[in-house]
């Protein structure tokens, strides 16, 4: 097994403190279902919140970084947790498998309507190789109501090493009583529309072929997800425009101040650029990576926090290069596919991370 990683720490704020949860000493060894090389499991943590209280940082320290591909925490409010202990109790071993996301019911008050979960998404962080420790701006944290939990969702690739992980979490709180701003984190997906490379060929280099074979490693819902991003963002889903580059706008539904901001993507990842009101005069660049590294995916404070009013537009654009499939280890011995967004390393992901305040 390789050995845990390590972050380095910012110092303690006043009335700061650290609470440390995780997978325990005997862990998790990830097992991949028939034909996958991914696995993801979420995993119940209590922080033991007892009154409402604010986490101002977050650090994941994998235990496996050969296995561990990334890791997301998300807040679940006490209407959730009886789901979550069932979740966790059906399942064999510790956790219970989750692929897009944690699998439980929206809470209450969640929001209606397409992006009500992206604009608003329930996440407390999240982790990526060559992200340090994420330390919220003074004055702001994530809030917990009393009773909550928090779901650690752990991306495991086994193309990258095998044996057991046993991934810490470490959390700074906030002293009692403590009034802060709170953070809420915006997602913004865009379509993956990759054709096999010039040259290649092969039964999952057709589009139809290749979504029944994500669906088939992740469930029915992975093929509703590959639709969904065409319609939210302005395709078709029956004729999507295929290509390296893909974009997805959203327009901004209530005022909201950007303060930090990071990308996600898998290997064949080559550059991610997010915009606020792209082709206008106050258009500004949040978050720009031309030269995509899959071992870099901290998030970037930004210099100065972006106001964006309601009306105005967020656009995220993605560039990924299939050619890169032949050159890394980690794909090379795997048949070529049309890519589309999918939960495995072999596949792909456009998502644009945005960490914001409200009035």
């Amino acid at each position: 097994m390789a050995a845990p990683t390590t972050v380095p720490t910012a110092p303690l704020r006043a009335g700061e403190s650290f609470q440390h949860l995780g997978l325990g000493v005997q862990g998790y060894l990830p097992a991949a279902p028939a034909g996958g090389t991914d696995d993801y499991r979420c995993f119940l943590l209590d922080p033991q919140v007892t009154a409402p209280a604010y986490v101002t940082g977050v650090t994941v320290l994998p235990g496996n970084p050969d296995v561990v591909h990334h890791a997301i925490l998300f807040r679940t409010p006490p209407e959730q947790v009886a789901a979550a202990e069932a979740a966790d109790a059906a399942a064999e071993g510790p956790g219970w498998t989750c692929f897009g996301g944690t699998g439980l019911p929206a809470p209450a008050g969640a929001g209606a309507g397409p992006t009500a979960q992206l604009d608003a998404a329930p996440w407390l962080g999240a982790w990526a190789p060559g992200a340090p420790e994420s330390v919220f701006p003074a004055g702001t944290g994530v809030r917990l109501d009393a009773g909550s939990r928090i779901v650690l969702q752990m991306h495991y690739n086994l193309l990258g090493g095998t044996g057991a992980d046993t991934t810490q979490v470490r959390l700074r709180r906030a002293a009692p009583g403590s009034a802060l701003t709170p953070l809420e984190t915006m997602l913004l997906p865009g379509p993956v529309e990759l054709p096999c490379a010039p040259g290649e060929s092969g039964y999952l280099c057709q589009r139809p072929n290749a979504v029944l074979d994500v669906m088939s490693r992740f469930g029915t819902d992975a093929g509703r997800t590959v639709a969904g991003l065409q319609l939210l963002c302005g395709g078709d889903p029956t004729a999507p425009r295929a290509g390296p580059t893909q974009s997805c706008d959203r327009v901004v539904l209530e005022p909201t101040t950007i303060r930090a901001a990071a990308g996600h993507l898998h290997l064949l990842g080559r550059s991610i650029r997010i915009e606020v009101n792209p082709g206008r005069a106050e258009a500004a660049v949040i978050l720009d990576k031309p030269v995509w590294d899959f071992d870099d995916q901290g998030a970037t404070p930004l210099p100065q926090p972006v106001t964006v009013d309601r009306g105005d537009t967020v656009r995220v654009t993605c560039t990924h290069d299939a050619t890169l499939r032949a050159r890394l280890p980690a794909l090379r011995d795997l048949p070529p596919r049309y890519v589309v967004w999918g939960e495995g390393t072999s596949d792909e992901m456009c998502l644009g991370i945005l960490v914001v305040t409200r009035p």
